[in-house]
């Protein structure tokens, strides 16, 4: 069972009776939820129906027996079972005799970031129940994603505006939905979101310091590379967190890098490398800048400044403005 074949399932009132939620796409997962509780669980008789815990905290027992009893004044009880990934092996084990053999009453949800499906709990519950992945969205179905939300609030994207939102904001489905929740607030009455408004609402600052940082130091400009360190940390990033953009960028470089060595398209790129369409021109760009044989270098150089910065007692500026100093002289 896909996603979509969940929500259809939750809006025809046709509930497996077990369900495990998982993946990185925790945006989604919450929504897919949320869907299912507001659609079977009654609010007037939610308190007798439903019950939620954690994987840390849940007794197998307490489970099993909450599952196994008739609702009251409804035809189905739910039970959901958060962050299920700390459920301890122990606990899996106790619950499988549970999962063989489930209450038809009952709708017992599973939540968890990742799941082992080598486990013998796993393999139970494949042959009753249904795993559910959530992935992360592709750069290419942002897009449709974000009309949808916007639809939600009443409203809908110019092209410019949807291009500048798209280009702002990312793949983080949970920044997206809050940056969203902003210019609805923002617009007020006013149905359609212009590029504009989004220039005046949704700020990128941190995306295109990092992208003009990776610019300058690939251009071999050493003090514009110091001057937009100093910018985003007055902006708030920590030297440690500059660390990690960096690397993380790099490393997409290094990637991006490799598949045009091996003739991919733009498209591809996108694809692969899991960016942002607007931004993949400008990824392919700076990748060039670099020697598929300075890559490695740079990223030695990050693994010795990540180091240095939580372990020697020197300055984490002065250490970040010498990683800068050596990515600029790298050869």
């Amino acid at each position: 069972m896909t996603p979509a074949d969940l929500n259809k399932a939750i809006s025809a009132n046709k509930l497996p009776s077990l369900l495990f939620l998982y993946g990185e796409e925790a945006f989604l997962l919450e929504q897919s939820l949320k869907h299912l509780l507001n659609t079977a669980v009654d609010p007037a008789t939610r308190d007798f129906n439903l019950l939620v815990l954690s994987g840390k905290d849940a007794d197998p027992t307490l489970v099993m027996d909450t599952a196994r009893t008739f609702p009251a004044f409804a035809e189905r009880r739910v039970v959901v079972i958060k962050q299920a990934q700390d459920l301890s092996a122990g606990t899996l084990d106790a619950l499988v005799p549970y999962i063989q053999e489930p209450a038809a009453e009952c709708c017992l949800v599973f939540c968890a970031n990742r799941i082992d499906k080598r486990k013998k709990f796993f393999q139970s519950f494949k042959k009753t129940g249904e795993l559910i992945e959530f992935k992360p969205l592709f750069a290419n179905k942002i897009p449709a994603f974000v009309r949808d939300q916007a639809r939600q609030f009443g409203k809908q994207f110019s092209e410019d505006g949807l291009s500048l939102f798209c280009k702002r904001v990312g793949t983080y489905l949970t920044e997206i939905h809050g940056e969203l929740l902003k210019l609805a607030s923002y617009l007020g009455d006013k149905p359609v979101i212009d590029v504009d408004d989004v220039a005046a609402v949704v700020c990128d600052t941190r995306v295109d310091s990092i992208f003009d940082l990776t610019d300058v130091v690939g251009a071999r400009k050493l003090p514009q590379a110091l001057t937009l360190s100093e910018r985003l940390q007055l902006e708030g990033e920590a030297p440690l967190k500059i660390l990690a953009m960096l690397t993380r960028h790099f490393r997409q470089l290094w990637k991006t890098r490799s598949l045009l060595e091996q003739g991919a398209s733009q498209q591809d790129v996108a694809k692969a490398v899991r960016i942002n369409p607007y931004f993949v021109e400008r990824i392919m760009r700076q990748s060039r800048q670099f020697d598929m044989a300075t890559y490695p270098k740079a990223f030695e150089l990050f693994l010795q400044m990540d180091l240095a910065m939580k372990s020697s007692g020197a300055h984490p500026q002065a250490l970040l403005q010498k990683l800068l100093t050596d990515l600029v002289y790298l050869s």
